[in-house]
């Protein structure tokens, strides 16, 4: 169960830019380019997803959005930092 909790947490954020992107406009209003929510999806989903969120039509991402944005950096570090930790602290007996 802890696996698949897991599975979904590292999915999750991909799926949810995806579903943003095809069933809606904000992707394309916030980035102005297919390349970076591209690049977002595939390596840092989090944050991509995050800053996604935080976009204004008027403003951009101002103020408490980027604490958002900050959030989904520090998501994306964690979701990387975990792997080469996890395979360095388990033991094969």
């Amino acid at each position: 169960m802890c696996c698949f909790a897991l599975g979904v947490m590292g999915l999750g954020p991909r799926f949810g830019v995806l579903f943003i992107w095809i069933f809606g406009s904000r992707v394309d209003d916030a980035f102005g380019s297919w390349i970076w929510p591209l690049l977002g999806l595939l390596f840092a989903p989090w944050t991509a997803l995050m800053y996604i969120l935080a976009w204004g039509p008027i403003s951009g991402v101002s103020g408490a959005g980027w604490i958002l944005v900050g959030i989904g950096v520090a998501l994306d570090v964690a979701t990387y930092a975990a792997k080469p930790a996890s395979s360095r602290y388990s033991t094969a007996y």
